[in-house]
């Protein structure tokens, strides 16, 4: 049990994180903290938190669990806040998208309460943002990804793992590098990707009829280019190297396909199609 659960930033992933544990009898008192007051009485109003506080400071004072649930480009300020405020055996976490700049970033600035830090990272979420589109069973049957570091506090990590356990999620260690790599392959780069796709046709002269007939296909794949702007903006840019790594791989494969459909190279094309076909059936 959480006696006061802090979270920085009470959107979609944090909300539902706070939803599963009040479902789960797992926390005592969420408090909220943010700059806006109306989003943060919302989450008061919707019963996503108990109270809410606009300084950090006044927030994590007495709380056992901080979560930083912000873009990944606005941590540094977040642990330069929380150094020096947290009580001794407070823990804290974050559910940022990339763990490499997260961490240098603790690093920097938490200083003797780096051992209290441990980094993680849901694999869940929608296309929706908010604390009005968290819901408790988001992290039912899915992934949280934790980085602990050499200097974390064993006892800290498994009090998170606990936490994630009580809201429904499978709970998995990966170093900090592996976790950027992974990451930019099977999130990172299909974001960009769809953005970049429904960028090239909301530009492109007939793009009202192309939208008006787009299929079932061309919604599942892009629905994601729906998400926050500035969360992706942030995300691509602190996982820099690894994504343009997989922007990289994939433009030479895009390259190809086009080669071979210039050179009506229908063998190269099944046999892409069909790798990719067993690749999806026995993977996914």
């Amino acid at each position: 049990m959480i006696n006061k659960l802090c979270i920085i930033g009470i959107g979609l992933i944090g909300g539902s994180l706070a939803r599963a544990l009040k479902a789960a009898n797992e926390v005592e008192h969420v408090v909220a903290v943010g700059r806006d007051t109306a989003h943060l009485a919302r989450a008061v109003e919707l019963g996503v938190a108990d109270s809410y506080e606009t300084s950090i400071s006044a927030a994590v004072s007495d709380a056992d669990v901080i979560v930083v649930a912000v873009p990944v480009g606005s941590m540094k300020t977040i642990f330069s806040e929380l150094s020096g405020k947290i009580k001794s055996t407070a823990i804290i976490t974050d559910v940022g998208s990339v763990k490499g700049n997260v961490v240098r970033d603790a690093q920097a600035e938490l200083g003797d309460e780096l051992s209290r830090f441990v980094p993680g990272h849901p694999i869940a979420g929608t296309e929706e943002s908010g604390v009005d589109a968290s819901f408790a069973e988001l992290y039912k049957g899915q992934r949280v990804i934790l980085t602990p570091l050499e200097e974390t506090d064993p006892l800290a990590t498994q009090a998170v793992t606990q936490m994630w356990h009580a809201a429904g999620a499978d709970v998995e260690s990966l170093s900090v590098e592996h976790h950027d790599e992974v990451l930019a392959a099977t999130s990172h780069l299909p974001h960009a990707l769809a953005y970049t796709l429904v960028d090239t046709l909301a530009k492109m002269h007939e793009r009202r009829e192309i939208f008006q007939f787009a299929a079932g296909g061309f919604k599942d794949f892009t629905r994601i280019a729906s998400s926050d702007p500035k969360m992706w903006n942030d995300i691509c840019l602190n996982n820099r190297d690894a994504l343009l790594d997989m922007l990289n791989r994939f433009s030479g494969d895009l390259h190809k396909l086009a080669t071979a459909i210039e050179n009506n190279d229908s063998e190269f094309i099944l046999k892409m199609f069909a790798r990719a076909k067993t690749a999806r059936d026995q993977n996914c």
